[in-house]
């Protein structure tokens, strides 16, 4: 949803609780200048999501020094 400042100074009450669900952008003489977001709650925990990262690795053993030297070479020369 796209509402002018002023619209959004009279009424923020409203613009916070729909900013709840939905994205509200907020312009100024025609400009965006602001946006409000809803803030989401992960389901999905940091384990979880290192879990993702070290799957290719099935039932071998980890080699910490191996996988962070196989990190840094992906992203070596990027800048």
């Amino acid at each position: 949803m796209i509402v002018n400042a002023t619209e959004f100074k009279m009424r923020v009450g409203k613009y916070l609780k729909l900013a709840e669900k939905e994205e509200i952008i907020i312009t100024k003489n025609g400009r965006e200048v602001a946006k409000l977001t809803p803030i989401r709650k992960s389901d999905t925990s940091a384990v979880d999501f290192l879990y993702g990262l070290l799957e290719n690795y099935g039932n071998k053993e980890i080699d910490v020094k191996q996988i962070r030297n196989e990190r840094l070479k992906k992203y070596e020369g990027v800048n």
